[in-house]
């Protein structure tokens, strides 16, 4: 019912995944990223507990392809999953059961791994990888142009209802985190979702604490001056 793009930045170290459906908020249950550690998709029939039984496992510093085996082996219901991940290291585990309504299935490049499933066919996976790594831009606009040509590609092959993006780079909590829950076209939305971002959140967010700053900045001033100096109005 769902395809999905995970990918790093080796530039930046950003982990990011993004993600499109027929189904109501995709994004509540699907994608999952931790900065530093990992990103997850868990789809088909989703398993939520891949996500909290993984990312701990991700965080000890074991391989993605140990991670899924070890969820998978305790799952009567594996045969219905589709399960991928990116690892901060750029290591990948892709799984799409037996049992997934077709077409289902992945590919894989350097850093991106794309899984879906329900969808009207091989193209859709194939044109969002091929997308992601001719696109240019921030993360968030390169995996938006990636969905857009999987869409263009058929997408789902019941439709479009829910969308989502989430961006990770050195904290636990996301960069960006944005999501269409139920919208006729939601892969827009989260296209003008990301222009508005852009406006104050992408500035007010550098100044959040963190892990490399556990304060953050706090000084008012400092913060509405970089937000005048580099906001980008939305258009």
């Amino acid at each position: 019912m769902t395809w999905s793009i995970l990918v790093r930045d080796s530039a930046t170290g950003a982990l990011g995944a993004a993600v499109a459906t027929r189904f109501f908020a995709v994004g509540a249950l699907c994608i999952h990223v931790e900065g530093g550690v990992a990103a997850l998709a868990t789809q088909a029939l989703i398993n939520p507990m891949y996500a909290a039984h993984g990312l701990p496992r991700l965080r000890g510093g074991e391989a993605p392809e140990a991670v899924a085996a070890a969820l998978l082996a305790a799952d009567a219901g594996r045969e219905h999953r589709q399960l991928h991940i990116l690892d901060a290291q750029g290591r990948i585990a892709q799984h799409t059961g037996r049992d997934c309504v077709t077409w289902c299935g992945s590919v894989r490049g350097a850093d991106v791994s794309v899984a879906g499933n329900m969808l009207a066919g091989p193209a859709v996976v194939e044109a969002t990888l091929s997308a992601f790594q001719g696109a240019s831009g921030d993360l968030a606009e390169r995996l938006l142009t990636a969905l857009e040509a999987g869409e263009a590609a058929g997408g789902d092959k019941r439709g479009k209802q829910s969308a989502a993006l989430k961006i990770c780079t050195d904290d636990p909590y996301p960069d960006l985190d944005i999501r269409a829950d139920d919208h006729p076209d939601p892969l827009a939305e989260l296209r003008r979702l990301h222009r508005v971002s852009q406006e104050r959140f992408a500035v007010f967010r550098r100044f959040m604490a963190g892990s490399l700053s556990p304060c953050g900045v706090f000084d008012r001033v400092v913060i509405d001056a970089a937000i005048a100096r580099d906001g980008k109005p939305a258009t």
